[in-house]
């Protein structure tokens, strides 16, 4: 989801507001500490198809978001079935919606530095082996280990919700 990427922008806005520059969605997901407005959603298929949505927590690295899941969550067990999925953002000055896939990560040198980067947030990660352990989480994570996804965005649909207004579709090219 870096610049450097080619991408296709398509200008939803029907109220005559340029498209919105990807700058400003990337500028509000690399905040070096999260503002405590933020709301990140995750959606999910179960394995019958119906939609599952849960709150997470995100963290932007290297131009993907990742995300912390127990494996024995809702969650983690529709990703281990099908990696589709979403994640909607609320944050300030915009709204946005991704669409693309989550996969799990196991390699150390990702989970270090990941680890590392969540240590300087607040949340003492740890990695045991494939994943991580801390003395805590979210409540709705379940127990230790917590599984690293990376999510790799293929749409990112946002809508300005402060001046200068506009509603823009990105389509990465991967």
């Amino acid at each position: 989801m870096t610049e450097r990427e080619s991408a296709e922008t398509t200008n939803l806005d029907r109220y005559g507001s340029p498209p919105l520059e990807w700058s400003r969605a990337r500028d509000s997901l690399t905040g070096a500490t999260p503002s405590e407005h933020d709301r990140f959603f995750l959606g999910t298929v179960r394995p019958g198809g119906r939609p599952h949505a849960a709150g997470v927590g995100v963290l932007w690295f290297d131009g993907d978001l990742y995300i912390v899941s127990g494996p024995g969550t809702r969650k983690s067990r529709n990703l281990a079935a099908n990696p589709a999925c979403t994640i909607s953002a609320v944050l300030r000055g915009i709204d946005l919606v991704f669409e693309g896939e989550a996969t799990r990560v196991t390699d150390g040198p990702t989970l270090e530095r990941l680890a590392a980067l969540y240590r300087e947030q607040g949340w003492p990660a740890e990695v045991e082996g494939d994943a991580f352990a801390a003395p805590y989480s979210a409540p709705s994570a379940g127990p230790p280990p917590w599984h690293l996804y990376r999510f790799t965005a293929l749409t990112a649909t946002g809508v300005a919700t402060e001046e200068p207004n506009g509603a823009t579709r990105r389509r990465f090219g991967r």
